[in-house]
């Protein structure tokens, strides 16, 4: 019989804070429960008032724990925020074993190696993304261990932070005493949600369109070729809203998700007859009328803005109007309607709704792609993994908040 062990992710955002239990079984993901609560404490993806985290973070867990009738002892989070940079670096070591063989160890060496970069005070490095290992001078070889030679380099990205935040962030969670099994960064658990391994072999782009940011991840041959965060998001179109037609933000975030929409239709009856429609909304003090085209020209100025931005980065790394797998839109913006066109229409490139799968029981809906990647993630770990199991794979999380916070100790 298949063992069952249970996974939580956490989903830390600028607006909201989403939970998610599973139960792996086999192979098998059953949604257990799923809930989240309005955010406080977090400003464009970084945690800046702990209290206020570790209470919701709290209350949401409490909360998740009563509809799973489970005990959360432990959580995948993510980590978010334009704090966050990838910049190239290089490694190079000698192989150690007389057999000239690569071993695990030369791989981890190398690997460490490519640490060795010089990085703003108060920065760390959270993580390592090899693109492409050398040996003795032979290119683009992905897979090294086994194979022979005397010197082994890697061209690799360095995921770096912000060591205040990631220090509120680790310790808002800890407080509330659970673990953490990991952290990762939100688009690279919104891609493991929602690409496919096709489309990170021929080339693909995920933009995760959340309420403070905009994060985008490129990938090719499999693996990772960029990175970046802009600040810039869906919150900012509902206070664009709030200033067009003089209202509350609370009125223009109901507004944006009722009757909100990125372009007119194409056809000239049907956007003759939009341009004309009017929109009403009754107040309690008094009613707001405005054309729906007025909405519209609104919003498609501030998402033309964020895909302008996704362009200029694809040009950086030529990639602009070149990846055969297009661009995945994800996160609580990416369900504005018309987004989708709008895109094609700007970048030039083919163009989807990344909605989250492989979950049974999970609604579909893009604002769930990185608390469901994160379960994903998680998903490679549990009772039956050794590492885990062990203390090993916690003993590796645990090592690097512990190496972060020991830098602000006096």
């Amino acid at each position: 019989m298949a063992r069952t062990h249970i996974i939580t992710g956490l989903d830390i955002g600028t607006s909201t804070i989403k939970a998610l239990v599973v139960q792996k079984r086999g192979k098998e993901l059953e949604v257990l429960a799923q809930s989240q609560i309005p955010s406080f404490g977090v400003r464009k993806g970084a945690v800046v008032n702990i209290d206020e985290v570790e209470k919701n973070v709290q209350a949401l867990l409490s909360e998740v724990e009563k509809l799973s009738n489970k005990r959360i002892s432990s959580v995948f989070i993510n980590i978010g925020g334009s704090h966050l940079y990838i910049t190239p670096s290089d490694g190079i070591i000698s192989v150690s074993r007389a057999n000239q063989k690569i071993s695990q160890e030369d791989i981890d060496r190398v690997l460490q190696a490519v640490r060795a970069v010089n990085i703003p005070t108060n920065e760390e490095i959270l993580n390592v993304f090899p693109k492409e290992f050398i040996i003795n001078d032979q290119k683009g070889i992905k897979e090294p261990l086994g194979l022979t030679g005397v010197r082994l380099e890697v061209r690799a990205l360095l995921l770096c932070v912000f060591s205040p935040y990631f220090i509120n962030l680790t310790q808002a969670v800890l407080n509330t005493k659970v673990q953490i099994n990991d952290i990762i960064p939100s688009p690279i658990a919104a891609a493991s949600a929602v690409l496919t391994p096709q489309q990170k072999e021929i080339g693909v782009a995920l933009i995760d369109i959340g309420a403070a940011t905009t994060s985008l991840v490129v990938f090719e041959e499999g693996e990772l070729i960029h990175f970046a965060v802009f600040p810039i998001g869906s919150s900012n179109i509902t206070n664009d809203i709030a200033i067009g037609l003089r209202t509350e933000i609370g009125i223009a975030e109901n507004i944006k998700k009722e009757h909100g929409s990125c372009l007119l239709a194409k056809n000239k009856k049907d956007k003759a007859s939009q341009s004309r429609k009017k929109i009403e909304i009754f107040d309690k003090s008094s009613p707001l009328v405005f054309p729906k085209k007025l909405l519209v020209d609104i919003i498609e100025p501030r998402v033309s803005e964020i895909f302008d931005l996704i362009n200029k980065e694809l040009k950086k790394i030529g990639r602009q109007q070149l990846l055969p797998g297009g661009v995945v839109l994800t996160g609580g913006g990416a369900k504005l309607p018309k987004i989708k066109e709008l895109a094609k229409q700007e970048l030039k490139l083919p163009c989807e709704i990344g909605i989250p799968g492989r979950i049974m029981g999970l609604e579909e809906d893009p604002s769930l792609a990185t608390v469901c990647g994160l379960v994903l993630e998680g998903s490679d770990f549990g009772e039956d993994n050794p590492s885990l199991s062990k203390g090993g794979f916690w003993a590796k999380v645990w090592a690097k908040i512990k190496k972060i916070f020991k830098n602000f100790i006096p």
